[in-house]
């Protein structure tokens, strides 16, 4: 499953190839990919045909387009096309005549465009999904409860959709609270990685960014939330942001040919991993201070949890 910086890398690659044109016509090669559109394929090809991409936004791993009807520019838009890329989702801007894919599912004309060089623009968004686990659907969109933008993209729009309004905000979200989520952390009285997946208390963390995240805090993932203090949560917030920028700039975590961004490339942070899938090897900063001490892999919630088990002692507290 992706997780927030392979989102986020979509949606910066959408943003740059999409924002501003006109979706001109739908395709739907296969329905299942639009099962979570209760309307129906008809009023989803009525609806998204004709609009325009005002913006690209993303909340946690939650992605939308905001529309508009073309040539008519809103105040505020009323709906969104939201993409959930589910275990193998994936959004690749192509040109008409390419191949299709082997599991193409969406296919969406877009209006002509060039970029600042003055070279055309592909023009087709298709949406491809291998085990049809994610899907688009048009949702509509309501005022935030904060007034504050919806979440990370260009718009700044006070506006999310009804089906991500639950979402917390994430750490690279302008409009996260690190206040507001210590005093959350601690009303939990929880594990502390139960805590950063928890999408309702703080978005778009997955196993693989919690994992090393709190190998860089030196924290254990049983570690009490009620034991925490401000310098302890500003700590993980650090460890976290630093995780996930640096994972960023690597294109994001892509293990298999599933994960990719929309030219098609992959993300290669994961030859940066400190912790997660390293079970049984050397410990890097052990290493570096003479330590010989090997990572371990422990079952936690029905999947893995890499640590140190030098650098991440068990609290004797310890809650899962």
């Amino acid at each position: 499953m992706p997780e927030l910086p392979e989102v986020e890398v979509v949606r910066r690659g959408l943003a740059r190839w999409v924002t501003g044109r006109t979706i001109e016509s739908v395709r739907v090669l296969d329905a299942r990919s639009l099962r979570r559109h209760v309307a129906g394929v008809e009023d989803f090809m009525g609806t998204v045909a004709g609009s325009r991409v005002r913006d690209v936004v993303r909340r946690g791993k939650f992605l939308w387009m905001i529309l508009e009807e073309s040539g008519h520019p809103e105040p505020l838009p009323r709906v969104a096309l939201m993409a959930h890329l589910g275990m193998s989702g994936q959004l690749l801007i192509e040109e008409p005549e390419a191949p299709p894919e082997k599991h193409l599912r969406v296919r969406l004309q877009l209006s002509a465009a060039t970029d600042e060089d003055g070279v055309n623009l592909p023009t087709e968004l298709r949406f491809v999904d291998q085990r049809i686990f994610g899907g688009m659907f048009v949702a509509e969109l309501e005022p935030t409860p904060d007034g504050q933008p919806g979440g990370l993209g260009d718009g700044l729009l006070p506006l999310i959709p009804h089906q991500a309004g639950h979402i917390a905000r994430d750490p690279l979200d302008p409009a996260f609270s690190g206040e507001d989520f210590h005093v959350r952390l601690r009303a939990r009285r929880t594990g502390f990685k139960r805590a950063l997946l928890d999408q309702g208390l703080i978005s778009g963390i997955g196993n693989i960014y919690a994992d090393e995240a709190l190998w860089a805090a030196r924290m254990h993932y049983a570690r009490p939330t009620d034991t925490m203090r401000r310098p302890d949560t500003e700590r993980i917030l650090d460890a976290v942001t630093s995780v996930m920028s640096r994972a960023l700039a690597a294109g994001g975590t892509s293990f298999d040919s599933l994960y990719v961004n929309v030219n098609g490339s992959s993300g290669y942070f994961a030859r940066e991993l400190e912790a997660y899938g390293r079970a049984g090897q050397p410990c890097r900063r052990c290493a570096a201070a003479g330590r010989h001490t090997l990572l371990r892999r422990e079952s936690f919630m029905g999947r893995s949890s890499f640590l140190c088990p030098w650098c991440q002692p068990r609290p004797r507290n310890a809650r899962l």
